[in-house]
């Protein structure tokens, strides 16, 4: 896994879940979403297929959550609990992997992420996917 381009390593605060992240489509999938979870949560998002994460160590520390239809799968770390990962309600297939735990990335390196419209969500309503907003990042200065 290590020599594709797309291949990030992450891991959660204090360091006990340490993985790599094979990105979908890098981070043209970026996203945040309005749900009532991931609206509380704030973190932006990018895909890995299912089998996409390599955990190199910790594993074992991660703990999960489930909510209303109980579809997604929400995992933490149980010492620090951060959230690292995901596996999506709207494509059981792929996770959606916290992009401030890939090391050397924060969501601040995205001047513009789109929101989507978790509240009326596609599994619910039967549409496609909607855009809710943009979230944007506007630096005071270059230093970042």
């Amino acid at each position: 896994m290590a020599d594709d381009a797309n291949v990030k390593a992450g891991g959660c605060h204090c360091g006990a879940v340490r993985f790599e992240a094979l990105l979908s489509d890098g981070f043209n999938t970026i996203r945040r979403c309005t749900c009532s979870y991931c609206r509380m949560r704030g973190a932006v998002a990018v895909s890995a297929e299912l089998g996409g994460i390599k955990f190199l160590q910790g594993e074992d520390m991660l703990t999960s959550y489930r909510f209303n239809t109980g579809a997604a799968q929400h995992f933490f770390c149980s010492r620090c609990g951060i959230y690292t990962h995901h596996q999506r309600r709207s494509n059981q297939n792929q996770y959606g992997v916290n992009v401030a735990c890939l090391d050397g990335v924060s969501p601040f390196d995205f001047l513009e992420v789109p929101v989507l419209d978790g509240v009326n969500h596609p599994s619910d309503s039967g549409n496609v996917p909607r855009l809710a907003g943009t979230l944007r990042f506007i630096p005071n200065d270059e230093r970042r």
